[in-house]
């Protein structure tokens, strides 16, 4: 059984929170993680009589040992062992202590995992579903995936879009992204044609219920309510059923496409890396693996020595 958590420690966490929300503009959702993880730290710590404020290496250690006995995901340890080391480089900087004990701990190796992708053919099918299936409000969401493939946006991005922050001429649109970060992403030729069909009934739709069409959220439900997260999961799956294409198409599956075929075509992965707005080279650099991978397929099918 875990011991209550010490009132000084769960007062050092939240301040710790506080300020992840309002310097470092992290996510409701972020945070809770953040939190999650700290708290099952002090958890352990309470558990064996450390505080936490003033752990050592080794009982970081200790902790994220613990944690891989426990079976627990390679990605779910690294993520712990992250949210602890954050927590102790802010009591660093705001001189709480005089070093971090998670500075010299690695974390544990994780297999390679490729994102899932739609090839360029099998992208272009699940983009015309909308008009065939019958389902859903068609002309919304065959717009809504090409916004969302073409410009590779995040299924938090996409779902806080609005009006005002795309051009008149549908060309672009200025999001804002992890962490506050703005950039600007751009809508193909076919994604600006499928929003230009789906506009009217959006402002034909909110202008049954007085709302200024000009105004608000991009994409809108049946109700006139701004999409929702779930809203947008539940699309995607309704139509991944329909496709046939036997892969796991999930809303973020298609800004994995989205640079998966950026890299394929050429484009430098560095100009990859702003369009989808990552902080961290090494997080683009995964898709010039699915590269790769494609490669090695294409090989294994068509030279005779390696079959």
């Amino acid at each position: 059984m875990m011991n209550k958590v010490p009132s000084t420690a769960v007062s050092v966490i939240r301040e710790y929170l506080t300020y992840l929300q309002a310097v470092k503009g992290c996510s409701v959702r972020t945070i809770e993680a953040y939190k999650n993880d700290l708290f099952r730290f002090e958890n352990y710590c309470s558990n064996h009589s450390i505080e936490i404020e003033k752990a050592n290496p080794y009982e970081v250690r200790k902790f994220v040992a613990d944690l891989s006995a426990e079976s627990m995901a390679a990605t779910t340890v690294n993520r712990c062992l992250s949210s602890v080391r954050g927590f102790y480089s802010w009591m660093v900087r705001f001189r709480k202590r005089e070093d971090n004990p998670c500075f010299s701990i690695r974390n544990i190796k994780t297999p390679q995992k490729l994102p899932s992708v739609l090839w360029e053919n099998e992208m272009a099918n699940f983009a015309s579903l909308p008009e065939s299936a019958g389902i859903l409000w068609p002309v919304r969401d065959r717009a809504l995936i090409m916004a969302m493939y073409s410009a590779g946006l995040r299924i938090s991005e996409v779902v806080s879009l609005s009006m005002e922050n795309i051009s008149g001429s549908l060309d672009d649109a200025r999001i804002t992204g992890k962490g506050n970060k703005m950039r600007y992403v751009f809508f193909s030729e076919e994604a600006k044609e499928a929003l230009k069909e789906y506009l009217p009934q959006r402002s034909a739709r909110l202008g049954m219920s007085g709302i200024d069409g000009k105004k608000g959220a991009l994409f809108i439900n049946r109700k006139g309510q701004p999409i929702s997260i779930s809203g947008v999961r539940w699309i995607i799956s309704r139509y991944a059923q329909k496709s046939g294409i036997g892969k796991n198409i999930h809303p973020h599956a298609l800004r994995h496409s989205f640079a998966t075929h950026l890299v394929n075509s050429g484009c430098d992965v560095r100009v990859v890396q702003e369009m989808l707005g990552h902080s961290s080279l090494s997080t683009t650099q995964r898709y010039t693996h699915v590269n790769v991978d494609s490669l090695k397929k294409v090989y294994a099918k068509a030279h005779p020595h390696a079959k």
